[in-house]
């Protein structure tokens, strides 16, 4: 019985075509993914934005519209037609793999008509300071889908059903988050800010009966419709933790299944992510965003950060059966507004630390295996052009290696600031296990016990081409080159 479990990828990026190919990349490329070990994609959101068919899908439009309806200019979405997204999900089923949708509760944007009402304009830095008095302002909120109509769902939205917005069209120039008449911000969210309820557009009221009501629904109509395995829930820092537990019950009642559940809290603060653990009750793992810091502080500092400290911050170390660990996302990646790159010379090092330890569901990025380039506006105004590397061949290796050695007990060797190191015992169906050395610095050298006496071992990713055997207690010393890893697997 394989002891690790599966292996996600996030089969898409910010800077994914906009040429409605990716349903159809994913149907023609399952096969191979289920073959090199990944057991689940995570699809980025199929419905509707704001900015149609040029919408990465988080600027939500209309949650029913999964490239069906003729709006915001276009039919398809930025990844296809509903039709070749049913299709891409069925084809990943059939190769073994499950789906995940992305779930954006937070926010729509896109609205088809003003609306005019009352709302009291807040501090955008400290959402618990007003900066006015309660005023008529008017804003985008009356969603009545015209290229759907009635068609899934009659409900339209109006200014009732959301709590805030940041722009006032009667007075655009003025800076705040407005926060609408007879409504509060939700106190179950992140205290950044004063309050984290609002993040952009025009931010859903959790506590209005029908949006509630519709949310549930459309939870029972889209697991119904498409057959996904699970979900990854956007910003939910900025939504009641406790409506999470209340939707995942509902549909996985409604589909009478259990539905994988990951939710994206975006911070560095351990406690913050501790306290949503708790107020989830066990129902959704968390992306190790302290893990990921750690690898873009370790790839930016060379051979001056402390590698016996890479995992001190992590999920993956205080709840292993709650963290899904990643190197890099679709927000971090080079442009993005939470830039935070993991150079690539250390990207093979943070892949064996996700895919070769215990603990933890890894998550690969589709541009570290497949790489990708684009062009862009950083922060600075200017335009970049970004080559992201392809690690495909040695995360290919590492999958290799997670499928018939990373078994058994792990040791850990952290004693040293610039080369750490581990090994997997394996077990009475994978004997010998393996050993992994990495290091920032100069090349390392280490000895470890693989818990297996007279085994011969070679580098499977050939950065060292001298075997070792180890002795007749299971000790053996390992190597590696200067700013890389070596991963040590037993051979005839």
């Amino acid at each position: 019985m394989n002891e690790n479990n599966g292996v996600m990828m996030q089969f898409f990026h910010w800077y994914t075509s906009a040429d409605g190919s990716l349903w159809k990349q994913l149907k023609e490329q399952v096969a191979a993914l289920s073959e090199a070990g990944i057991t689940s994609v995570w699809l980025p959101p199929a419905y509707k934005g704001a900015a149609g068919a040029d919408d990465t899908g988080y600027g939500v439009y209309d949650l029913f519209d999964l490239g069906e309806f003729d709006q915001k200019g276009s039919i398809r979405t930025k990844y296809g037609t509903r039709d070749e997204y049913l299709q891409a999900i069925q084809a990943a089923h059939e190769a073994g793999i499950q789906v995940y949708a992305d779930v954006v509760f937070n926010h729509k944007l896109g609205g088809d008509s003003e609306e005019e009402f009352k709302a009291t304009p807040f501090n955008p830095e400290n959402r618990n300071e007003s900066i006015g008095e309660l005023q008529p302002i008017r804003a985008w909120t009356h969603f009545s889908f015209p290229g759907r109509g009635e068609k899934h769902s009659s409900l339209q939205w109006h200014w009732w059903h959301f709590n805030a917005v940041d722009t006032n069209a009667a007075s655009p120039d003025l800076q705040a988050v407005y926060l609408f008449e007879g409504k509060a911000f939700n106190k179950e969210v992140d205290k950044e800010k004063g309050n984290f309820d609002y993040l952009m557009g025009c931010d859903l009221d959790i506590a209005n009966p029908d949006v509630r009501k519709e949310l549930l629904y459309w939870g029972e109509w889209y697991t119904d419709l498409t057959g996904v395995d699970g979900f990854r829930f956007d910003a939910v820092k900025h939504v009641s933790a406790s409506f999470f537990v209340e939707w995942l019950n509902h549909v996985r009642s409604h589909g009478g299944r259990d539905l994988f559940a990951v939710g994206e809290y975006w911070s560095g603060v351990d406690e913050a992510l501790e306290h949503f653990i708790r107020k989830t009750e066990g129902n959704m793992m968390l992306f190790d965003t302290g893990l990921h810091y750690s690898f873009a502080t370790a790839s930016r500092e060379g051979n001056t950060y402390d590698l016996r400290t890479i995992l001190d911050r992590s999920l993956v170390k205080d709840h292993p059966d709650k963290a899904v660990t990643l190197v890099s996302n679709h927000d971090t990646q080079p442009l993005q507004s939470l830039e935070s790159v993991v150079e690539s010379w250390f990207k093979p090092l943070a892949y064996a630390i996700i895919l070769l330890r215990r603990g933890g569901y890894p998550c690969i990025f589709y541009p570290d295996y497949f790489g990708a380039e684009y062009k862009g506006m950083g922060k600075d105004g200017n335009d970049y052009d970004i080559h992201m590397q392809s690690h495909k061949w040695l995360i290919d290796l590492f999958l290799e290696v997670r499928r018939s050695n990373a078994f058994g007990d792990q040791n850990d060797y952290f004693d040293h600031q610039n080369c750490i190191g581990w090994t997997r015992t394996g077990n009475e169906d994978y004997s010998g296990g393996m050993a992994v050395l990495l290091s920032n610095g100069t090349d390392g050298t280490k000895k470890m016990n693989t818990g297996s006496p007279g085994v011969r071992y070679g580098d499977i990713t050939e950065h060292i081409k001298k075997k070792v055997t180890t002795n007749d207690e299971g000790w053996a010393e390992f190597k590696c080159n200067e700013r890389s890893v070596s991963v040590w697997v037993p051979i005839d």
